[in-house]
C-alpha cells in the first residue's frame, strides 16, 4: 500500500480547550487508485493531507508511507521522506514567476540531487506528459490557469513519488478545464502507479475518480 493511516487523532489548541481535526481517522489509498475527499471548510481535509504528507505528526494512530512508519521518523528522515516519496499540488500552482515551466520541474531535480542531463529529460518528458511540451519556455505569466495546474502536477511527479497528494485543484478553474486538470491526475495515478488523494468542494468530476470519502468534523466516511 503507498498509503495506510489507522486510527488517526489530531487536535489543536483553541482557547481553554482542543479543538479536534481528525477523530480516529483511517484510509487506506492502494498504488494506481485515486480518491476524493470531500466536506465542508473546517472539517478536517487540510489536515488529513498534512498528516498523510509528513507535514503534521498525528497525536495517536499510525501514518505509513510507501511502507515506512511515518510517526516513528525524526524530523530529518521525515523530510527525506516527503522528499523522495511525497508529490503535492496546492490549490494555487504556487509556480515561481521567474521560472520557465521547464525550470519549476528542474528545481526539484536539483534539492534532489539528481543528475542535470537526466533530470532535465524527465522534465521535458513529463511537461509532454501533461500537453505542455511546446511552452517549456514559457514563465507562468504567459500560461492560463489550467495549464499552471498541468505544470504544478508535472512538477510533482518530478521525483516519482509513491503519494501524492492534490489540494483543491480546481476551484480557480472553470467546468471544462477542471475536468482536464481531474482527468489528468486520474490518468498519472493509473499510469504511474501512485496513490492520490485529492481534497476537493468541486462534485462535478467525482465520476472520474475511483471513490470519494467525506469528512465531517473531523471523521471520514464512505461518500
Amino acid at each position: 500500500m503507498s498509503l495506510i493511516m489507522k486510527d488517526v487523532r489530531l487536535t489543536y489548541p483553541d482557547g481553554d480547550r482542543r479543538l479536534v481535526a481528525l477523530d480516529d481517522v483511517s484510509l487506506t489509498v492502494e498504488p494506481g487508485e485515486i480518491v476524493a475527499v470531500t466536506g465542508p471548510s473546517g472539517s478536517g481535509k487540510s489536515s488529513l493531507l498534512a498528516v498523510a504528507g509528513a507535514l503534521v505528526t498525528a497525536e495517536s494512530g499510525t501514518v505509513a508511507v510507501a511502507g515506512t512508519d511515518v510517526t516513528g521518523l525524526g524530523q530529518k528522515d521525515r523530510d527525506r521522506l516527503r522528499r523522495d516519496r511525497v508529490g503535492f499540488v496546492f490549490q494555487q500552482a504556487n509556480l515561481l514567476a521567474a521560472l520557465t515551466a521547464l525550470d519549476q520541474l528542474l528545481l526539484v531535480a536539483h534539492v534532489t540531487g539528481a543528475p542535470k542531463a537526466a533530470a532535465r529529460t524527465r522534465a521535458m518528458e513529463l511537461l509532454d506528459y501533461v500537453g505542455l511540451a511546446a511552452k517549456a519556455h514559457r514563465r507562468p505569466g504567459r500560461l492560463s490557469g489550467g495549464e499552471r495546474q498541468r505544470v504544478a502536477v508535472a512538477r510533482a511527479l518530478m521525483g516519482e513519488p509513491a503519494l501524492l497528494l492534490v489540494d483543491e485543484p480546481t476551484s480557480a478553474l472553470d467546468a471544462e478545464r477542471g475536468h482536464d486538470v481531474i482527468a489528468l491526475l486520474r490518468d498519472a495515478t493509473r499510469e504511474r502507479r501512485t496513490a492520490t488523494v485529492v481534497v476537493t468542494h468541486d462534485l462535478r468530476h467525482l465520476d472520474l475518480l475511483d471513490r470519494a470519502m467525506e469528512m465531517r468534523d473531523g471523521t471520514l466516511t464512505p461518500s
